[in-house]
């Protein structure tokens, strides 16, 4: 499985047992180390994972980190576990701030066993930062940072690389949170940056707590203007494809608007769960997705010839585009049936057919009966 799916493998397996952890050691076992494991140490191999590892401070005797996580013999993670449930507070940092300085890993974890911290040391070196660059929370899986989190793997770790990552993701979660301060109450700096560009008056402090209203409206206004532009686009964009049905010609009418794409992590979830549903019936290594302003689309073989399914995920209602019974035959145009979605995960009730279209392209001879076509026809809804 990829490693994504290990994850929602594993976080269902928390949640189930979750009501059952009392304490620290049951944490441990039931949910820390089938998550080192799943990062691809050997939880039971002493040159990759030290349990009780020894960290002594100065005077300080007997200081030990529930785990340092080895690679080349150099220890390059440490995890410091907390019972699930229990408030990961400054107290367990500092003390995790004390075995940082203690060993020379450049990474440590601060976990209940749900949510996992990572630190390291960009402010001062050997001081492990006061901030969390990366925080992953095993109940709520996001795409993004299951790449992020996958940097940390045996097979993809390198040192440096994981460094700079650590410098962008701290520094851009910092950025962003300080922008969504501004725009619920600007600060006065903020809003003096504004006004040497657009004031050539004398900035008094009436002038600038006049100016805090008006930078605060115009934020507002920009980030609805941007939303209404990129919905906008988006059904322009649907009305023009109506009038082809042809995946190519659709495909080749939306690439000369690539600079408006965004891929959201909802997008992202749905092709995993695409991926994870038809790699019963295909290697998954042939599973693509390309996105474009009206949908994302998941092909076989990078193909656009070969479509399995669209997700327009682009509006308040999700929808899932199946190929019709007219395109699950041989050749012909592609036409795709749209079946509403409550959530990304109902896309499972349609797992039956996603692996039958994605089957066709490997098996363009009718192989079904008549029954069995009217069975793959019950998925798909009238447009």
């Amino acid at each position: 499985m990829d490693f994504i799916e290990n994850l929602r493998v594993l976080s269902a397996r928390i949640e189930d047992q979750r009501d059952f952890i009392q304490t620290e050691e049951a944490t441990k076992t039931a949910f820390v180390m089938p998550f080192i494991n799943l990062l691809g140490y050997d939880v039971f191999n002493p040159r990759e994972v030290v349990p009780e590892f020894t960290a002594d401070i100065g005077t300080k005797q007997g200081e030990k980190v529930d785990y340092a996580i080895f690679k080349d013999e150099n220890a390059i993670m440490l995890i410091e576990c907390k019972k699930y449930g229990e408030d990961l507070s400054d107290v367990h940092t500092s003390q995790l701030y004390r075995y940082f300085s203690a060993v020379h890993a450049r990474f440590a974890v601060l976990t209940d066993g749900v949510l996992y911290r990572f630190y390291t040391d960009l402010e001062e070196n050997n001081k492990m930062d006061t901030k969390p660059f990366l925080e992953f929370d095993m109940f709520d899986i996001q795409p993004t940072l299951a790449n992020e989190l996958k940097r940390f793997t045996k097979s993809a770790f390198n040192l440096d690389e994981n460094i700079s990552a650590a410098s962008d993701l701290k520094y851009t979660k910092e950025i962003k949170q300080i922008l969504m301060e501004q725009l619920d109450t600007p600060h006065t700096e903020f809003v003096k940056f504004f006004l040497s560009s657009v004031y050539s008056g004398i900035r008094t402090q009436n002038v600038v707590e006049q100016f805090t209203e008006i930078v605060r409206r115009a934020l507002h206004q920009f980030m609805n203007e941007q939303l209404n532009y990129r919905l906008q686009s988006a059904i322009k964009a649907e009305d023009t494809a109506e009038e082809s049905t042809e995946v190519d010609d659709i495909d080749d009418s939306i690439d000369d608007e690539e600079s408006y794409i965004v891929t959201t992590e909802e997008e992202l979830e749905g092709y995993y769960i695409v991926k994870s549903i038809v790699r019963e019936v295909v290697d998954p290594d042939r599973i693509f997705h390309r996105d474009t302003q009206r949908y994302m689309g998941i092909i076989l073989d990078n193909s656009r010839k070969k479509p399995i399914c669209r997700l327009y995920f682009n509006s308040d209602t999700k929808y899932l585009g199946l190929l019709d019974s007219e395109g699950l035959g041989l050749g012909g145009s592609k036409k795709f049936d749209r079946v509403e979605l409550g959530n990304v995960d109902d896309i499972y009730n349609h797992a039956e057919a996603l692996k039958i279209i994605a089957q066709r392209y490997d098996d363009p001879i009718p192989a079904q009966t008549e029954e069995s076509i009217e069975e793959t026809e019950e998925f798909t809804i009238e447009t």
